[in-house]
């Protein structure tokens, strides 16, 4: 079975089940929780029933959809190059959510902060990239339906909704960042000598995830906004997944609140 007619199937089954016309998406990342408590969730749908969805395995990444009463389909979990998938499996909850004729998606993650001035539980919202995972959505035969074989990336993060991000982050006196996102692959975290040529690259925060999501995303064309918090200070001794859940919890609401208040 080709890719397009397992994204439509997938598609069409959230479409039947949801009994509510999508409007916006997010994909909730590590310890990014608390969208019942900000919105009106009408179904949860399981990844394992949705058709050709892949069932998240790291702990904190839930493997359900919530549906919204206005339209805001909450994916909570995804599935990670370093888990063996392949950067093409990482993006089809993003295909699927184009495929359901979803034009805004919100990615969310958890990070490491490069930035010296950054501290556990601040916000960053993402201007940029940096793809140094040596992996790439777009690598493979090209389908058409998708977008361009040679997509532009000079803006694949919308102005607009970072604007409206930023504007209500600072009006809920929440501590938040423009930054540059730097990819890599993970899951072992970065040693310090890896810290400093990261910083010396360019970027403010690091990650394992995001941007495969999001060059699929621009592809095909659709508005992105990438919010994370600053779960640890990259590099730092004793770091492990547990913290970073635990930072999860102070600041998956304040994503949550922003998210409502950009959409």
């Amino acid at each position: 079975m080709n890719a397009l007619k397992k994204i439509k199937e997938s598609a069409d089954f959230i479409f039947k089940n949801a009994s509510v016309k999508p409007k916006a998406a997010v994909i909730a990342g590590s310890g990014v929780a608390g969208f019942k408590d900000v919105f009106k969730v009408v179904k949860t749908l399981d990844y394992a029933k949705i058709p050709h969805f892949a069932k998240t395995s790291v702990q904190g990444h839930l493997g359900t959809l919530d549906v919204c009463d206005n339209g805001l389909f909450v994916f909570n979990g995804r599935v990670h190059f370093y888990e063996g998938y392949s950067p093409q499996e990482a993006v089809y909850p993003v295909r699927t959510i184009k495929a359901l004729g979803i034009e805004t998606l919100v990615i969310t993650a958890a990070v490491g902060a490069l930035n010296k001035k950054y501290r556990t539980g601040d916000i960053a919202v993402l201007k940029d990239h940096i793809n140094f995972t040596g992996g790439n959505p777009l690598i493979g035969k090209h389908c058409r339906e998708f977008g361009e074989r040679f997509p532009d990336m000079s803006a694949v993060y919308d102005a607009s909704l970072r604007k409206k991000a930023l504007t209500a982050a600072k009006k809920m006196k929440i501590n938040v960042y423009e930054s540059v996102y730097f990819g890599v692959s993970g899951p072992s975290f970065e040693t310090p000598a890896e810290v400093s040529a990261y910083r010396k690259l360019g970027g403010d925060i690091l990650g394992m995830s995001v941007v495969y999501e999001a060059i699929a995303a621009s592809q095909m064309k659709m508005k992105v906004l990438a919010l994370t918090y600053i779960a640890n200070a990259a590099a730092q001794k004793n770091t492990g997944h547990e913290d970073v859940l635990a930072a999860g919890k102070q600041a998956g609401g304040k994503i949550v609140k922003i998210i409502k208040a950009a959409l």
